[in-house]
C-alpha cells in the first residue's frame, strides 16, 4: 500500500510543555490504524498536528497523492464530544451538510445532488425523520451519528475520529464499527479512543502514544500482556 500520510521526527508542545517528542509513523491508504495511550500523552495533540489544527516545533507531515508529494489531502475529522456547541441553531441536515465546507468555503446554498448525498448520509447513520430537527434535542449517540455524517460527506482520503464511542449506545455502537469497516474501503482510518479492548479487535495497526511513540504493524499479535506492559 502506498503512504498518504508521512510523519518523521514530530515535536509539539502547549505553553512551552512538551507534549509529543521524536514521533515518526506513516499512514498508508486503506489503513485501519488505532492510537491509544494514556490521557494528556499527546494522541489529541499529534492529530491536531495531522489535521493542520496546530502547529508543531519541529519535524515533518508530508501528504501523498498516487505516490505524489502534495501539499495536502482530503481529511474527515470527528472531533471529541465535549468540543460541540449543542446550543448552536443548526439541524441534523445542515450539520452533514457543514461537511461540504471545506471545500467550497462557506456556502448559503447546496444544489439537489448534495442535498441527496446528505439524505443518504443522513439514512446511513440511522437518523432518518431527524433530519430537521436542532442538535440540542439530539441524544448524545445521535449527535455523534451526526457528526460522522459530516465527516464523510466529501469523501476524505483519510477520516479521523476522536473518541468516537463516546455518549454512543451499546446499539449502534456495534454498527459504527461495521460502518468504519465499510468506509474504509474508501479511505483510511485514524481512530483515537482509550477502549483498548475494543480497538485491538477492530483496527489492523496501533500507535501508542505517551510523548514518544511506539508502532504495532499487526493489531492481532498484540496479547493481552503487552498491551499490559506498554503502560
Amino acid at each position: 500500500m502506498q503512504p498518504i500520510i508521512k510523519i518523521k521526527d514530530l515535536a509539539a508542545s502547549y505553553d512551552q510543555k512538551q507534549v509529543l517528542t521524536d514521533i515518526t509513523l506513516e499512514v498508508c491508504n486503506n489503513d485501519f490504524l488505532g492510537i491509544i495511550g494514556p490521557n494528556g500523552g499527546g494522541k489529541t495533540t499529534l492529530i491536531k498536528c495531522i489535521l493542520g489544527l496546530k502547529a508543531y516545533d519541529r519535524g515533518n507531515i508530508s501528504y501523498f497523492k498516487n505516490g505524489n508529494a502534495v501539499k495536502n489531502i482530503k481529511m474527515g475529522y470527528l472531533p471529541q464530544y465535549n468540543l460541540i456547541d449543542r446550543k448552536f441553531p443548526i439541524s441534523v441536515r445542515e450539520v452533514i451538510l457543514s461537511g461540504l465546507r471545506r471545500e467550497r468555503g462557506l456556502i448559503l446554498r447546496h444544489n439537489k445532488q448534495e442535498i441527496q448525498h446528505a439524505q443518504l448520509i443522513i439514512e446511513r447513520m440511522g437518523l432518518e425523520t431527524l433530519e430537521d430537527r436542532p442538535i440540542g434535542q439530539l441524544s448524545g449517540g445521535q449527535l455523534q451519528r451526526a457528526l460522522l455524517g459530516r465527516a464523510i460527506i466529501s469523501d476524505p482520503e483519510v477520516l479521523i475520529l476522536d473518541e468516537p464511542n463516546t455518549y454512543i449506545d451499546k446499539r449502534f455502537q456495534d454498527k459504527l464499527y461495521d460502518l468504519l469497516e465499510d468506509i474504509q474501503k474508501e479511505c483510511a482510518i485514524i481512530l483515537v479512543s482509550h477502549d483498548i479492548s475494543t480497538v485491538l479487535k477492530k483496527v489492523q495497526k496501533v500507535a501508542y502514544v505517551n510523548q514518544t511513540l511506539k508502532y504495532y504493524p499487526d493489531a492481532q499479535v498484540l496479547s493481552t500482556a503487552s498491551v499490559q506492559d506498554i503502560f
